[in-house]
């Protein structure tokens, strides 16, 4: 489980396809304390198992359901900056929202508006999102804890402030590119409830 909170940025440094699947290998920055072999790290926002963790790289596999969720092995390019966060602790602060890297799919950037000390990106909202986004709600963004600012018929948009661009990918972000998105799992489970009342 994860908060949203970016750590720091990392980097792709390979990608191995394995038949349907793939191995990923990743540029990290946590030096004074590497990952363990197992940690679950999310990795723009997908929970991913580290394996064979060096003091500046770790592995990982990436199952075909993970590949096809969030865009196939274009997404994971070599020299592709990623957003990395290590799960979260007993007992840590929970500045984001409740986060299980577990992409549901992939939400396209319509438009970027920027004003000073804000911008305002618009996604279109995937189909299998309808009913699961809402004003003042939460959603990640490549593995980023945000609050949706607007909704629209097909569309919601998050604000977000200098330092969320600072440290994270998403000021490189521009109107067209997918980003992979995780519904807020609390939404998740009161649709699930709603549905099973109607019968």
């Amino acid at each position: 489980m994860f908060t949203g909170l970016v750590d720091h940025v990392g980097r792709i440094r390979e990608l191995r396809l394995r038949g349907r699947g793939a191995r990923l290998s990743v540029e990290h920055d946590w030096r004074e304390e590497p990952p363990t072999p197992g940690e679950s790290i999310a990795v723009d926002g997908c929970c991913l198992t580290a394996v064979a963790p060096t003091a500046t790289v770790f592995e990982a596999d990436l199952s075909a359901e993970t590949l096809t969720r969030t865009g196939g092995p274009r997404r994971w390019r070599p020299g592709r900056p990623v957003n990395l966060e290590r799960s979260l602790r007993a007992g840590d602060r929970l500045g984001g929202h409740l986060v299980l890297g577990h992409a549901d799919g992939l939400a396209r950037l319509i438009a970027v508006r920027r004003t000073p000390g804000d911008v305002r990106m618009r996604l279109a909202t995937p189909r299998e999102g309808r009913g699961l986004v809402a004003g003042k709600g939460s959603v990640a963004l490549d593995g980023v804890s945000l609050t949706v600012a607007a909704t629209g018929p097909g569309w919601f948009e998050v604000a977000l402030i200098p330092e969320t661009l600072s440290r994270t990918t998403l000021a490189a972000r521009r109107p067209g590119d997918l980003l992979v998105i995780e519904f807020d799992v609390l939404a998740r489970y009161a649709r699930q409830a709603t549905d099973a009342a109607r019968g």
